[in-house]
């Protein structure tokens, strides 16, 4: 039977501070915003969670990327943070030398071993994004500071992009850690970029490993079988109590060239060895969403549309995914969609609608995670709360199933805000996710609400307990 409670929600703590990269002026040309922290991701050490590293973009640029990463690390379960980063970028201290030296970093991630090691991964690029590289720095004292960076690919050519970066460490396998991510490759190097915006492109699911705690890795390989006329984008991989290995992932198929057009799923890929190899696609469900606009003026809202999330129960496997969708409204607006599997996903539910949001409004940029006592809690953003006063009041929501996503109630208001004010990055941009992860049978989320035209956004953490 589902909860009837709500969340008990702790003061949100501002973990943002007047950029560091303040006086930087590599990266143009475009738009930037500076003091606009978006796009969080955080991890809690799973043998100390009094430990916890946050990692999130500083200073978005209008065209992609930032000034840098930065990472946010606490000691004392986080009643206070000190601040560092890697040298991912040329403002974050990257050079020739160190490996760092590029204009731009985005999609920041970051995982800790059962060892306390923590891995942060970038996706490090030029300004023109002709050049990208995927980039690991590894930390061995919690987060505070950070070894030079790790190439795992680099490519300079405007028919390979990569991008959607994450990185997980094994806790069943000491020692082990991934790397995934999405390489674009063009049909052959006489096609015209502008291709991609039709998806008449392929594209590789890049891994990489290390096995001896981030002292060497393994050379980046496609993992994607059979892959003509398919790509992917959000890899994210995540490993079940009995040590299998998932890449969840958005996968498209086909092209927006060929007569039947482009069809889009959410999918898993498994490995039972270490990811030394991996299954075919494995379809979760069809995926339909749309368009997020604003409704007052209009404009785009860019959000995680698209991108799956992942959780898994520690205790029995069970597995959770959720996504923007617009099936539960006629196609209108995106919903929260969610659907689990109890086999290791080799097979998943009917999809259903997570978010309780009461009114005909778009829910999205979901997160979903699973508390040590089995509680599945969501996390998503509406604009329940427009009115047709100026500004486009954005509310961060949690809600939480007890009967192991079966249904979902209680939800609880986190914080609201005017996203009106975010960083225009081809659309209103927080970020395509947000940090969502727990600490024994307490959730902790870090996300991005937006504060005053100086200061575009800001990066929150709270605690919270169903």
């Amino acid at each position: 039977m589902a909860s009837a409670s709500f969340f008990v929600i702790t003061p949100p703590i501002d973990l943002s501070l007047p950029s560091p990269f303040a006086d930087c002026t590599v990266g143009g040309p475009g738009t930037n915003y500076p003091n606009s922290e978006v796009e969080p991701w955080v991890a809690v050490n799973p043998t100390n969670p009094n430990t916890i590293v946050a990692v999130f973009q500083q200073d978005r640029w209008s065209n992609g990327g930032a000034h840098g990463l930065v990472a946010k690390t606490s000691h004392n379960g986080g009643a206070s943070w000190s601040t560092s980063w890697a040298h991912f970028s040329t403002c974050s201290g990257g050079t020739a030398a160190n490996g760092g030296d590029y204009d731009r970093a985005s999609d920041p991630w970051v995982t800790i071993a059962p060892n306390g090691d923590v891995f942060q991964i970038s996706l490090s690029a030029s300004a023109d994004l002709v050049t990208s590289a995927v980039l690991v720095s590894k930390s061995t004292d919690g987060g505070d500071t950070w070894a030079e960076p790790t190439t795992l690919i680099k490519d300079s050519s405007p028919f390979n992009f990569n991008d959607k970066e994450s990185i997980t460490a094994d806790p069943t396998k000491p020692g082990y850690v991934y790397a995934v991510w999405d390489r674009s490759r063009l049909p052959s190097e006489n096609a015209d970029i502008n291709a991609l915006h039709s998806y008449a492109f392929r594209g590789d699911v890049m891994f990489a490993r290390t096995t001896n705690g981030g002292a060497s890795w393994e050379p980046a390989r496609d993992v994607l079988p059979r892959n003509a006329n398919l790509s992917t984008i959000g890899n994210q991989i995540i490993v079940l109590p009995d040590g299998t290995l998932l890449d969840v992932f958005n996968l498209l198929k086909g092209s927006g060239n060929q007569p039947h057009g482009l069809q889009t799923f959410q999918a898993v890929m498994r490995s039972t060895d270490k990811g030394m190899s991996w299954s075919s696609p494995i379809i979760i469900s069809s995926e339909e969403a749309v368009a997020v606009i604003d409704p007052d003026n209009g404009r785009a809202l860019r959000t995680g549309t698209g991108l799956p999330d992942i959780a898994v129960d520690q205790s029995n496997g069970s597995l959770y995914v959720v996504w923007e969708d617009s099936r539960f409204s006629g196609h209108m607006y995106n919903d929260i969609a969610l659907s689990r599997s109890t086999d290791g996903g080799l097979t998943w539910s009917a999809p259903i609608r997570a978010n309780t949001t009461p009114v005909a409004v778009p829910a999205f940029t979901p997160s979903v995670e699973v508390a040590a006592d089995g509680t599945v809690a969501v996390a998503y953003y509406d604009f329940r709360n427009n009115d047709p006063t100026a500004g486009l009041p954005t509310g961060y929501w949690m809600v939480h199933s007890h009967d192991y996503g079966l249904t979902f109630d209680a939800e609880s208001l986190i914080l609201l805000f005017d996203e009106e004010k975010a960083p225009f990055a081809r659309g209103y941009f927080l970020g395509d996710y947000v940090g969502l992860t727990t600490a024994g049978n307490l959730f902790l989320t870090v996300f991005i609400t937006t504060e005053t035209d100086a200061n575009p956004t800001d990066a929150f953490v709270v605690y919270a307990e169903p």
